[in-house]
């Protein structure tokens, strides 16, 4: 099964995401993207999958994954069972990174943590719990003080004494000559360019396909429509927004994910989600203020 990019959202003014997440969620599926992940389960238990390595997690598990690592949690709960926050995460990209060591000689210690994260590295349990702590505050930092969170995390990670390498390295090439298809390519300058307006011709010259070709093969790729995809990307990022940001405007956010009027917003976004943006946003917040006073 071909997993699905998932697009990272990075706020302005900041150089990586930090934030949580709940059980179920839009972005727990088999999926992958060109981002790091440091991933720590705080809730629930079940099986999680890193490329071809399949284990049991727990809370307290720390992982971190690099660029375009396929990889899913699925928690074992029962139906109807709402998990308010199972998740905390940490997503930078390589540019991020390799920008920093270029400019700080102390990150050489990190490269090393980096080549190994790219077939995924679990951590041990001392480990997680020095990470947690700095995890949690730093979801909610801001500015310089995030920075400084974000290094502290990464030295304790460089510094673990116990990490084990989960998918194999014959996974990892198999990957690798995925990663250069056509097909992957055109998505994954869709999606460097979500907010532009990529017509289908655009990308078919990328695969040396025709238009009417390209289509063919993009929906067999994705199961839907050129169109459809990119609203769907979209609006996930639109999701991811609505849930980082409390205080952003419905309006700012519409056009920030590359919608030309409010109207047409809101009926992708009910046609996704089966409600609205506001309902949305307020569903979740009602789950957090139940977690808060349990």
């Amino acid at each position: 099964m071909q997993p699905d990019l998932e697009l990272v959202h990075i706020r302005r003014g900041e150089s990586f995401a930090a934030w949580k997440h709940g059980y179920p969620f839009r972005t727990v599926r088999w999926h992958y993207h060109p981002e790091y992940e440091i991933h720590l389960v705080v809730a629930t238990s079940g099986k999680f999958y890193i490329g071809d390595h399949v284990g049991e997690f727990g809370p307290g598990q720390l992982i971190m994954t690099g660029p375009n690592l396929p990889q899913n949690w699925i928690s074992a709960i029962r139906p109807g069972e709402i998990v308010p926050r199972r998740t905390e995460v940490i997503q930078f990209p390589e540019s991020f990174i390799e920008a920093a060591g270029d400019a700080f000689p102390e990150m050489e210690g990190v490269r090393h943590l980096l080549d190994r994260s790219k077939r995924g590295l679990l951590f041990g349990d001392d480990t997680s719990r020095a990470v947690r702590p700095l995890m949690r505050d730093l979801i909610e930092a801001r500015g310089v003080r995030r920075l400084g969170l974000f290094f502290q995390i990464l030295d304790l990670l460089a510094n673990a004494p116990k990490s084990q390498t989960l998918a194999s390295l014959s996974f990892m090439l198999d990957v690798e000559r995925a990663g250069e298809s056509d097909m992957n390519r055109a998505i994954a300058h869709l999606r460097e360019n979500l907010l532009e307006p990529i017509s289908e011709s655009e990308l078919a010259r990328l695969t040396g396909q025709s238009q009417s070709a390209f289509s063919r093969s993009f929906k067999r790729h994705t199961g839907t429509t050129l169109v459809r995809y990119r609203n769907q990307m979209r609006i996930d990022l639109a999701c991811h927004m609505l849930l980082s940001d409390p205080e952003a405007r419905v309006a700012d956010i519409c056009y920030d994910v590359g919608f030309s009027n409010l109207s047409n917003f809101n009926r992708h976004f009910l046609k996704l989600k089966k409600m609205a943006p506001s309902e949305f946003r307020a569903t979740f917040a009602a789950n957090q203020a139940i977690r808060m006073a349990s």
